[in-house]
């Protein structure tokens, strides 16, 4: 059935465009679909940004139980081994499909893939399209495949709020062209990114500012492991908002961290170089505050960084040639482990609606992602979620849905730098209890405004901070200076928008979508 020519109630409605949104969204046939972008289909998606690759055990010494092994052992322990289990099996077969709508990975020689190795990976397993450039390359794949499919149709609108009925999530509210519009839906599945936009070092679009978490929150949604944000240790520090990344691959090609004096900031870390992001995160954020720049040495790689086209491409753009000189570098938020919390099909907590991607928190990368399994879940669960809805009844005829009547506002540049600041200086790479009470006092009151862009930043922010102060250990992504042990019987942290606003403590440990 053609998506223009459907029910309104009958279609899916997926917010968001990047690898998520558009692999749900096509993963759903034969169902109708409306897919919700703000800006043209991949123009914000930080999918296209990504530069490392995707991770499958293709390789003839390695196995979707070594791929999971690696997996959980980055998690810090909160890691869901059924998830991990789930997700590397089902890699070679999205790495399939993705080949089978003509993505143009890397091969060898003899037609087979050339596989990279990244950070705490003990195989080469990284499969790549471009070099450097998988997640363009990928994005380009998708967004063609989408375009062509007739049950698709594309809407350059915002959402700003789910709508409920006695049932469930049966509606968005989007903003068009300045005109509040309400959009009837059998499900709403959130692919809406990550939250890098809220701190003032990012390697993420700017938009990426937790848009999903706080429409999903304001829905009543529960929401899981949110004080997880990584920062990626290799985030170019050449004056750029936001920051180009030097990809993580390069280092597992044989480029190095120094300091200016040329002496190895890993030296000490007995995986070196590759260790886990979140660990040579904190020590090249040690160094640079201390006042000791850091640096990314590509030169020992030679003719090797011709493959890097796209870090070579930024690096002559900033002034500095990669083959001669090292690239400054600095930690930068970079993927949130922490969303949505869904269950294996992807639900949320909320009847109705479902979240893919970096807005969702599948419990895979626990406090700690590891390198290229990013774009990997978010193919995994598109598949998944659309076999979910698929197999479910389509919703009775929805009654007229209501419009909000109060225009939306694009959030002032320099509250938004403001809060960008408040968040890098209180819940960034090395946080504390006083930073995280300061940054919850200040955001509080700007979240439980009247909803708005800002307001919803602010909710973000909150959700991060309050997540975070809860969490009294470091672990993973989460390293607080007041509290530099581990709890030995951690666990996964669940909340709610009422947990935070009414102060009530967190659910953790058992609570589930």
């Amino acid at each position: 059935m053609d998506a223009m020519m459907s029910r309104p109630q009958d279609r899916i409605v997926v917010i968001g465009a990047g690898i998520a949104g558009l692999a749900t969204a096509l993963q759903l046939a034969p169902l109708p679909v409306l897919l919700l972008s703000a800006a043209p289909v991949g123009a914000e998606a930080a999918t296209g940004w990504a530069q490392g690759g995707i991770a499958a055990a293709l390789g003839p010494d390695d196995a979707p139980a070594l791929h999971a092994a690696d997996t959980l052992a980055a998690a810090a322990g909160l890691g869901d081994p059924e998830v991990a289990r789930r997700v590397t099996e089902a890699a070679p077969g999205c790495i399939a499909w993705l080949a089978g709508l003509g993505a143009p990975f890397d091969r060898t020689d003899d037609g087979g893939f050339a596989l990279g190795l990244e950070a705490a990976h003990g195989r080469r397993r990284i499969v790549h399209a471009g070099g450097d450039g998988t997640g363009a390359a990928v994005l380009h794949t998708l967004a063609r495949a989408v375009e062509a499919d007739p049950r698709i149709a594309i809407r350059h609108a915002r959402a700003t709020a789910l709508l409920r009925d006695e049932a469930g999530i049966c509606g968005v509210l989007a903003w068009e062209d300045g005109t509040p519009v309400a959009i009837p839906a059998r499900a709403v599945v959130l692919a809406t990114g990550g939250v890098g936009g809220l701190y003032a070092h990012t390697t993420n679009p700017l938009g990426a500012a937790g848009t999903g978490l706080a429409l999903a929150a304001r829905a009543g949604a529960v929401l899981r492991d949110l004080e997880f944000v990584q920062f990626h240790p290799t985030a170019m520090a050449v004056g750029r908002d936001p920051m180009p990344l030097a990809t993580e691959a390069l280092r597992g090609e044989g480029a190095t961290l120094i300091t200016a004096a040329g002496e190895r900031v890993m030296a000490d870390h007995p995986q070196g170089d590759l260790a886990p992001r979140d660990v040579i995160a904190r020590a090249v954020f040690r160094k640079v505050m201390a006042g000791e720049p850091v640096f990314l040495d590509a030169r020992p790689l030679g003719c090797g960084l011709d493959r890097f086209t796209k870090v070579t491409a930024l690096c002559r753009e900033a002034g500095l040639d990669p083959v001669r000189q090292p690239i400054p570098i600095r930690p930068a938020a970079h993927y949130h482990m922490g969303g949505v919390a869904v269950d294996a099909r992807g639900r949320s907590s909320v009847p109705g609606l479902w979240a893919a991607g970096e807005v969702a928190a599948t419990g895979l990368h626990g406090a700690n992602r590891l390198a290229s399994n990013s774009l990997l879940e978010a193919l995994a669960y598109a598949g998944w979620i659309a076999a979910d809805i698929r197999g479910g009844e389509a919703r009775a005829p929805l009654r007229p849905l209501p419009v909000g009547a109060a225009r939306r506002p694009v959030p002032d540049a320099g509250m938004v730098a403001t809060l960008r600041g408040l968040m890098e200086r209180h819940v960034g790479v090395v946080r504390d209890g006083a930073g995280l009470i300061a940054a919850v006092t200040a955001l509080r009151p700007l979240a439980d405004a009247a909803p708005s862009a800002l307001a919803d930043r602010a909710l973000a922010g909150l959700l991060i901070a309050a997540a975070a102060l809860r969490r009294r250990e470091s672990r993973g992504a989460q390293c607080r200076s007041d509290r530099p042990a581990a709890d030995p019987v951690s666990a996964p942290s669940f909340l709610t928008l009422a947990d935070v606003l009414e102060g009530d403590a967190p659910r953790t440990g058992t609570a589930r979508p």
